[in-house]
């Protein structure tokens, strides 16, 4: 199901010791990675101070764009829970006063979205 799960564009969880591994340099001398995810070859993170989005662009993955957006920023977002017969849930993010969402993630049933969205409304709110 886990490779079904990333063909059908859900995110799974990853340790925060990992993305440190691999991300460690993007982050500034106080930053540490609180809750981060992955979504075929793109990977976000909650930082304790920020939204790091990472995008592997290309068939061969050597483009990146990292987007960073501090929690100040984000002006409301968005939980659309999975029903009955749902593979997934829906976490949508505004930044500023975009009339549409500048971030759109959806997850697996394995991952708690209600502790997703209490996260983000602890640094939002």
């Amino acid at each position: 199901m886990g490779l079904l799960n990333k063909i059908l564009g859900n995110s799974s969880q990853v340790s925060s010791e990992k993305l440190q591994e691999k991300y460690g340099r993007l982050l500034l001398e106080n930053e540490t990675i609180e809750l981060g995810f992955q979504l075929l070859r793109d990977t976000f993170m909650f930082t304790n101070k920020r939204l790091i989005l990472i995008d592997v662009q290309g068939l061969t993955g050597s483009k990146v764009e990292y987007k960073s957006m501090p929690y100040k920023n984000i002006s409301r977002f968005s939980l659309e829970t999975a029903g009955t017969f749902d593979l997934d849930a829906e976490l949508k993010i505004w930044i500023s006063s975009e009339n549409i969402p500048s971030v759109s993630k959806k997850f697996n049933k394995s991952i708690d979205v209600y502790d997703v969205q209490k996260y983000l409304a602890e640094k939002v709110v």
